[in-house]
């Protein structure tokens, strides 16, 4: 029986010939994976356990390493991940179908560097597939997550270590949804979330990168409607602070913090080559002015975290709302 992932506002039915890939998807799924004998999908994608080549003669070379056809595309070795992926795209649906043909160079980083190919078989394999089709909906990603917190629902942005994913677990701790840990996408005014498991210090799962590890997200939402920007740093003080933040600032944040993500380093080759060879999709998001549509829209502020236990996120908010 397939398995079925909502994420980043698309569904994904996966199916494995390789059960070690089957696992690579259950774990990166966060427990969010279902079993439904006759799904819908918006993507579709197939793992199959020939290691012969894709098909590639009556199709037109494009660049190294991809091929074009009428509305289809071969990739040799995705993202360098191992898998040759070919993409053939509908009016309404994808088809993503993966072959593990590694080249032995990337065999062997495959084995030693194991944390680091389980991140980017996962990103091939589910989280750039659906990316790209949010993106043919007109939805670009975003390194920010939206959560509820009290009365609130803010869309917290931060570079990667700030300190984001900690804060969110600690408002997951108080009661509080999330749409996810790292990745969103949006159209400007809802944020969906990008299924993944929460990395923190602490955690009980697989070891990641940076000392921390993998722990199911408790309490996923798959989509909110935020109605305020607040963007994280690292303060001097021993207690955090709370002060309102210009819309440009705030973009700027949201647009370099999604540009420097190492979630996202291997996107933007990987989804302008399939619009290359499709003719699908933006070759490029509009970040820039998605993120500028939310900033001048919602009230933006500046969360500088404190060395010492912070107060609550619901209470600083409503601090410096009540003095504006």
């Amino acid at each position: 029986m397939p398995s079925v992932l909502d994420t980043a506002g698309v569904r994904l039915v996966i199916e494995s010939s390789l059960p070690w890939a089957a696992e690579l998807v259950r774990e990166g799924s966060g427990g969010a994976l279902a079993q439904l004998e006759l799904p819908n999908a918006d993507v579709q994608v197939r793992v199959e356990s020939d290691r012969r080549a894709f098909e590639t003669g009556r199709m037109r070379y494009l660049t190294r390493g991809a091929w074009k056809g009428d509305g289809e595309i071969v990739l040799a070795n995705a993202c360098t991940a191992g898998f040759d992926l070919h993409l053939k795209t509908g009016s309404d649906k994808a088809e993503f179908t993966y072959r593990w043909r590694p080249p032995a160079r990337d065999r062997v980083a495959a084995r030693v560097l194991r944390s680091r190919f389980h991140l980017l078989a996962r990103a091939v394999l589910m989280q750039y597939p659906a990316l790209w089709w949010a993106g043919t909906q007109g939805r670009v990603p975003l390194h920010a997550s939206a959560c509820t917190t009290g009365t609130s629902a803010p869309l917290i942005t931060a570079p990667s270590g700030v300190g984001r994913s900690t804060l969110v677990l600690q408002e997951l701790g108080s009661g509080g949804r999330a749409t996810g840990d790292n990745l969103s996408v949006t159209d400007g005014t809802t944020i969906w979330g990008l299924v993944e498991p929460l990395r923190v210090v602490g955690g009980s799962g697989r070891r990641m990168p940076h000392g921390r590890q993998e722990i199911p997200l408790p309490e996923r939402v798959e989509s909110i409607v935020p109605d305020s920007i607040v963007v994280l740093e690292r303060g001097d003080s021993d207690y955090p602070s709370v002060s309102p933040s210009s819309a440009e600032v705030a973009a700027r944040c949201l647009i370099t913090s999604t540009y420097m993500a190492g979630e996202l380093r291997r996107y933007w080759a990987f989804a302008a080559t399939l619009s290359a060879g499709t003719g699908v999709g933006p070759p490029h998001p509009p970040i820039t002015e998605t993120a500028m549509a939310l900033t001048t829209r919602l009230p933006c502020f500046s969360l500088a975290l404190g060395r010492e236990e912070r107060t609550g996120l619901p209470e600083l908010l409503d601090t410096i709302e009540a003095a504006a």
